[in-house]
């Protein structure tokens, strides 16, 4: 009989940091690792257990260090997420699975495709954001307050976090429905539509508390890991990868999807008119079926409604 894969366990990695782990779905079902976003946490929004059930598919999602239960890694790299997410394969008894990350998340998930490819059966990259390089501007129709954050992560003459980072992730400790207010100064039409449902709104700011709830460390571990270098290149992935990206998007600016599709080896881009960051959302379900195999290429769903929290 297999191990109890379904539900929440605390993982010991290697170097004997704890990494909270939640997993919903068919329990015997394709694994699929899913990364959150910055800021985000393993009970952000998913696709309900009776849907994954249905695509046969076991959905495994963890608080990157620092966010949540998950023990604070300082100086982390991307790199790192690949040797965290090893170790929870091992302590699910998993030799094959998928990844995919949600925008911050997206960077993590090709960490494991990069650095685990005995390991990983295809990626994908929903809203994600690409390395700092040269042929990329990096903050090139980005929000205001995401180049704020952002830009001064990767100058090496800064102390390396700006102080309007820190006092953003310190306000949304305190108030985690004041980030939300915030997003939706800021969001593209495309965004508003989606966010303004208050099932939705419950969901992000259920996570973004969940996120900082032992303080800014992992956000602001996470914004200097992605300006910094990933400790991999994405054009040693070899592993099929899935791009997707809205073409409203304000957060992550679809020049990074392009400039990822240029650089990982048969990389496929699928870019949406009228689609922005949170879209991403309900893409997802179909993305699943795709990483486990089933299907050539993603259909394109919204389905909003069948989006949950994780438990």
């Amino acid at each position: 009989m297999s191990r109890r894969r379904v539900g929440g366990r605390d993982v010991k990695t290697r170097d004997d940091r704890i990494l909270a782990v939640n997993a919903t779905g068919a329990e015997n079902g394709w694994p699929v690792f899913l990364f959150h976003g910055t800021p985000g946490s393993r009970t952000g929004p998913l696709p309900r257990a009776s849907v994954l059930y249905r695509r046969g598919i076991l959905l495994i999602s963890y608080d990157r260090p620092g966010y949540g239960r998950s023990t604070p890694q300082p100086g982390r790299r991307v790199a790192d997420a690949a040797a965290d997410v090893a170790d929870i394969a091992r302590d699910l008894g998993l030799d094959r699975f998928s990844v995919v990350g949600r925008s911050g998340g997206g960077p993590h998930a090709l960490a494991c495709a990069a650095l685990l490819p005995d390991m990983v059966h295809r990626a994908a990259t929903l809203v994600g954001m690409a390395p700092h390089a040269p042929d990329l501007d990096f903050g090139a129709g980005m929000t205001d307050d995401n180049v704020a954050a952002f830009i001064p992560a990767a100058d090496p003459d800064n102390s390396g976090i700006s102080e309007r980072l820190r006092w953003r992730a310190n306000r949304t400790a305190a108030d985690p429905n004041s980030l939300l207010d915030q997003l939706l100064t800021e969001m593209a039409p495309a965004d508003r539509r989606v966010v303004q449902e208050a099932a939705i709104q419950r969901l992000l700011v259920d996570s973004y508390d969940e996120a900082v709830s032992q303080g800014p460390h992992g956000w602001i571990d996470d914004v200097l890991a992605m300006r910094r270098d990933w400790g991999f290149a994405v054009g040693d992935i070899r592993v099929p990868v899935y791009i997707w990206h809205g073409e409203q998007d304000n957060f992550a600016p679809p020049a990074h999807a392009r400039w990822l599709a240029r650089n990982i080896p048969g990389a496929v881009l699928e870019l949406q008119n009228g689609r922005g960051h949170f879209a991403a959302m309900g893409v997802l379900p179909s993305v699943l079926t795709w990483l486990a195999g089933v299907d050539d290429r993603p259909h394109q769903e919204i389905p909003g409604e069948e989006l949950s929290a994780a438990v």
